[in-house]
C-alpha cells in the first residue's frame, strides 16, 4: 500500500440494506481515525438517511456534506433545504433524517464521539442485516452474523449485534461467549449490554453479572 489512494465516489462499492444504500468509503480506503461514509438516494423522495439521533453510548456527532444532487434534511422537525456543496453539522442528541430531492444525491458523512478516539465499529457490514433484525427473524441474523464475525473479527459491534440477535433467538451459551469477546475488544459495551433488552434473555444466566461488573467492582 502506497501512502496515499484516490478513488471517484462511483468506483466504491455500494451496499444496501433494501432501503437506504450507501458507498463503503471508509472499509475502502482502510480508515481507521475517523467514521466516514457516503449514502446515495437514487429517486427524488428517497429517503437517504434513516431519521435517528446519535444518543447513548455510542453516540456522536455527524457532518453531512452534500456531494452532489440535493437533499432536504428534517432536523429537530425543522425542513432544510441543502443542495450540493452544503454542510449540516447535527449534534448527538439531534433528531435527523434526509431526502433525496434530485436524482442520484449523494451525502458524504463524517462522525465521530466527542473527546474520545475513534473505534471502527463496521457497521457497513452489519447494516444489511438490520432488516432481519428488524422483522424479528433473530436466528437467521445470529446465522449469518456469524459468518460476519468469522470474517471480521476486529470489530467489537458485530459480535455485540450477534450477541443480541442469540439471546433473542435464546441462544444463551452463545450469546454470552459473543458478548465476552466484545466487552474484550471495546470497554464500551460493558454498560451497554447491563441496560439492553436485547440481552434479556441472559441476564440472569450465570456469568452476566461478571461480564458487566466494572474491573475492581468483581
Amino acid at each position: 500500500m502506497g501512502s496515499y489512494e484516490v478513488a471517484h465516489v462511483d468506483e466504491i462499492d455500494e451496499i444496501s440494506d433494501g432501503r437506504w444504500p450507501r458507498r463503503t468509503v471508509r472499509s475502502h480506503f482502510g480508515i481507521s481515525s475517523f467514521g466516514v461514509n457516503a449514502w446515495v438516494g437514487h429517486e427524488p423522495g428517497d429517503r437517504i438517511i434513516s431519521e435517528h439521533e446519535e444518543t447513548g453510548p455510542l453516540g456522536q456527532e455527524e457532518l453531512y456534506l452534500v456531494q452532489s444532487g440535493r437533499a432536504r434534511f428534517e432536523l429537530d422537525g425543522t425542513s432544510v433545504d441543502a443542495p450540493a456543496g452544503t454542510f449540516v453539522f447535527a449534534r448527538p442528541d439531534a433528531r435527523r433524517t434526509a431526502f433525496a430531492e434530485e436524482p442520484n444525491t449523494t451525502i458524504v458523512v463524517i462522525g465521530g464521539r466527542p473527546g474520545e478516539a475513534y473505534e471502527p465499529t463496521g457497521f457497513e457490514f452489519w447494516a444489511p442485516l438490520v432488516p432481519l433484525y428488524e422483522a424479528g427473524a433473530y436466528a437467521e441474523a445470529a446465522d449469518r452474523g456469524r459468518k460476519l464475525v468469522e470474517a471480521h473479527p476486529e470489530f467489537p459491534m458485530l459480535l455485540y449485534n450477534v450477541a443480541c440477535c442469540e439471546s433473542l433467538a435464546g441462544r444463551t451459551a452463545d450469546a454470552l461467549e459473543h458478548l465476552r469477546l466484545a466487552i474484550q475488544g471495546s470497554d464500551r459495551f460493558r454498560s451497554l449490554a447491563a441496560e439492553d433488552p436485547d440481552l434479556g434473555v441472559v441476564r440472569d444466566a450465570p456469568g452476566f453479572n461478571e461480564l458487566v461488573a466494572r474491573p475492581g467492582a468483581r
